[in-house]
């Protein structure tokens, strides 16, 4: 074997023997373990000096360090990175800014790198682009996060704000459960307002592939509160980028922080009110979503009056079989829209269906068809 693919330890244990044994000279002896003659010398005086223990491999760190961070300092960021294992250096940063710790961005990488605390799973590419709305409950993101680590079959219902990232809900239901997200909605309306859309993926309790027209008992109550509904693109999830990030965030806690316990409301609701009120965000300049956020001022109605379509707009009424008399034709409408109220909007040739402010369904009378609208016509992340 080759010296440079031994153990250097061991490299220097056989070139001391050999150089013991007196039987090259010493140039030669060095150039054959591929050291220089002074170093070469140096492991001889150090073996005749201590034996084994002298020759062995020493820290190549300096004796003095004065530029090295102080020890409490260090201490701190260790303390904090243990606290929120899944927060990087630029998130401690902050929270040891509010202490009155001033230490940069890679200082603290550097301490959490030196012990062991930071890895390659840590360290991601920073996002180049980002898209959001332009004012808070301007668009909810609402979705289930997958089972991962949770003690469900189902992982928590998300809400999240999309331009404060503010996390309006976090709840664990435990089912896909129609009423049991009603139910956390209808808590959501009451302490934040109601949002003035609501973006969602095509699946339940939201939407309905069973139904001709897609739409649940959820969904139409939710557009009943006025809540304008929009569809992500089907496998597309990054439509729905705010809530997709921040389940990353949060199974990132589930994997670095334990167990959630016999309580994980408990445990969710704690980590709601850190990921809201502690935890910097790098997209907010580093503030906390609840800096950013404020509630709603559209109130919640449990018992909202019938929709007030404009004056001048062209109103039919959906019979009990799903349809309507579209000019003397009948187009399906959804039997879960049957004996509501929905505006007829012409464009060209065609005409946009809406029940309150959500488009539904568009007709197309030229083929006598009646398509439902179930896509997210712009592109939020």
């Amino acid at each position: 074997m080759a010296w440079k693919a031994m153990d250097v330890q061991d490299q220097r244990v056989r070139f001391v023997v050999a150089a013991s044994r007196r039987a090259k000279p010493l140039g030669a002896l060095c150039s054959e373990f591929g050291i220089s003659r002074p170093t070469g010398a140096l492991w001889i005086r150090r073996y005749a000096e201590a034996g084994l223990e002298g020759i062995c491999e020493r820290s190549r760190r300096p004796r003095n360090s004065p530029a090295q961070t102080p020890w409490e300092q260090e201490e701190r960021v260790i303390a904090l990175r243990l606290e929120y294992p899944d927060w990087g250096a630029r998130k401690l940063e902050v929270l040891l800014d509010r202490e009155g710790v001033r230490l940069t961005r890679s200082t603290i990488h550097r301490i959490l790198l030196r012990y062991d605390l930071i890895g390659d799973r840590d360290r991601h590419p920073q996002a180049v682009k980002r898209f959001e709305r332009e004012r808070p409950n301007e668009l909810w993101q609402m979705d289930f996060k997958g089972p991962k680590n949770w003690p469900h079959a189902i992982g928590p219902l998300s809400v999240i704000d999309d331009h404060s990232r503010y996390l309006v809900a976090l709840a664990a239901t435990g089912k896909l459960d129609g009423d049991l997200v009603r139910q956390q909605l209808e808590q959501a309306f009451e302490g934040c307002g109601v949002p003035e859309a609501m973006l969602m993926d095509h699946g339940t309790p939201w939407w309905n592939w069973q139904s001709f027209s897609g739409r649940t008992h959820l969904s139409l109550w939710m557009m009943r509160q006025g809540i304008r509904l929009c569809w992500s693109g089907i496998r597309h999830p990054q439509t729905q980028g705010k809530v997709e990030r921040f389940h990353g965030s949060l199974q990132r806690a589930l994997d670095r922080r334990g167990g959630v316990g016999s309580q994980p409301q408990r445990w969710l609701d704690a980590f709601r009110s850190e990921y809201n009120q502690v935890r910097p965000h790098e997209a907010l300049g580093m503030r906390t979503p609840a800096s950013i956020w404020q509630p709603s001022p559209r109130s919640y109605n449990p018992n909202p009056p019938s929709w007030e379509y404009p004056q001048d707009a062209w109103v039919l009424k959906v019979d009990c079989q799903g349809t309507i008399d579209l000019n003397g034709r009948r187009y399906r409408i959804g039997k879960t829209l049957a004996g509501e109220r929905v505006m007829i909007q012409p464009v060209e040739e065609r005409f946009l269906v809406f029940f309150c402010s959500t488009l539904v369904r568009e007709i197309d009378p030229s083929i006598h068809r009646s398509t439902i609208v179930e896509r997210w016509i712009e592109t939020p992340s």
